[in-house]
Parts: structure tokens; sequence; C-alpha cells
């Protein structure tokens, strides 16, 4: 297999973004720079492939952080409406890549998307608590200390043709300009909505910042992502 081929496969970009890549001298092959789009590799080789000093995943299993974009399903495919499935180089969508939990339509920020079906049912299991840090931008009156004080205790959901709920301890930051970040370690359904809701606010813009230690990189935009590094994976997979 050439080694562009292989990249590609891996997740590591189209066939001309590997392509420079390689010329660039960022390819590394038992710790010499390989710039031949074309050099002869398998998929066992992977292990001693380099890039920028990572080793190269092969294409077993792939992990990757979307920044998702607003007006974007968390869905792989829909005959009517945009999808982060849509936002997939065409190298990846024969990978069974999928989206680990969800975020709404109009929520942006940090979706995690891989094929490693024990990871995305560990991490969307109840059992996991980590944290997951949402920045909020809301309409009504500003929120108090008291607000404060009652997301910490863990408040009680009464709607409306439901039974109560009651929600686990979260942090909440209040931050000028009607924005706030709120920390959670569960994930009801539209739970942000729902705990803003119930003070009288309503969100107006949802953007979440991170998932446990995964979060977006340094100017990353709307719609483009990146392949996780060994490093980030550990410490997903830490409990």
């Amino acid at each position: 297999m050439r080694l562009d081929k292989l990249l590609a496969n891996s997740g590591y970009g189209t066939r001309t973004e590997v392509k420079e890549l390689l010329r660039k001298g960022r390819v590394m092959i038992d710790g010499e720079v390989i710039r031949d789009p074309g050099y002869s590799v398998t998929e066992e080789m992977s292990s001693r492939i380099t890039l920028d000093g990572e080793t190269v995943k092969g294409s077993e299993y792939l992990y990757f952080c979307l920044n998702k974009p607003d007006g974007y399903l968390t869905a792989m495919s829909d005959d009517r409406l945009p999808c982060v499935g849509d936002l997939l180089p065409a190298n990846l969508k024969t990978k069974k890549i999928s989206p680990v939990g969800r975020l709404d339509y109009h929520t942006t920020g940090v979706l995690l998307l891989t094929n490693d079906g024990d990871l995305s049912h560990r991490l969307t299991s109840p059992k996991w608590h980590r944290e997951k840090v949402y920045l909020v931008t809301y309409s009504g009156s500003d929120l108090t200390e008291k607000e404060v004080e009652l997301f910490q205790k863990g408040m009680t959901l009464c709607e409306k043709g439901h039974q109560p709920e009651k929600l686990k301890s979260a942090k909440l930051e209040i931050l000028p300009g009607k924005q706030c970040k709120l920390t959670l370690t569960e994930g009801k359904t539209h739970q942000v909505k729902r705990m803003l809701a119930a003070t009288g606010r309503s969100v107006e813009l949802l953007h979440r910042e991170s998932i446990g230690t995964l979060k977006l990189k340094d100017g990353q935009l709307p719609g483009e992502m990146y392949a996780l590094s060994d490093e980030d994976i550990r410490l997903l997979k830490e409990d």
C-alpha cells in the first residue's frame, strides 16, 4: 500500500492533504523523514510511522473531535437536513464512524466521532461522570447566586405532564452579558435548556466547550475536526 493511502485511510486527511504533510517532512518511519507519497507500507507498519512525533493509528479505530456547526443534525445521514456525517471527508465515510452522544440541531461545539463502539458505549453510559462544560447565552433576568446555589445542590425539575426529576449537582458560573458556563456530569435530554427554563430564562445560544479533557483546538473553526493524539485518547478512556 502507498504511504499516502494508508495515512488517508487512517483519517489524517485527503490524499492531497496527506501529500502536503509528507512534503513538509512531518512524517517519519523508524525515525527517518519520508517525503515520497508512493513509499510502500503495510497496515502492520502503522506503529512505526509518526506524524509530528505522534504514532500513527491504523485504520481499526479512529477518533476525531469535531467543532459542530449550528444547523446540523447529530447524525451520519438524513434525507432532508444537513448532518455531521456530511462534514466527513470521502475517505472516512466508509469507516463506520458515528457521533458519541448528541448535540441539538442549533447547539455547537465539541462532538466526538469514532468507530470505537466500546468507547462510545462507555462514554454514553449513565455510569460515566466526566464533566461537560457548556457556554450559554440566555434571555430573561440576570442569573444570581440563588441559581448558583440551586444548581450546586442539585435541582428538581417539575415539568407539566412529567414526574419530578432530580438532577445531580451542577456548577454555574455567571458571566457578563447574559452568559454563563454550566458544568454537568450527566446528560439528560435538553438538560441545559430545561434547567434554565425552570429558573424563568431561555437559552438563546448553546456551545459545548469540553467533554472531560477533550476540547477544541485554538482557532478550530465550525465544521473542522482533528484526529485525537494517543494522549488525548488515553485521557478520554481514563475513569
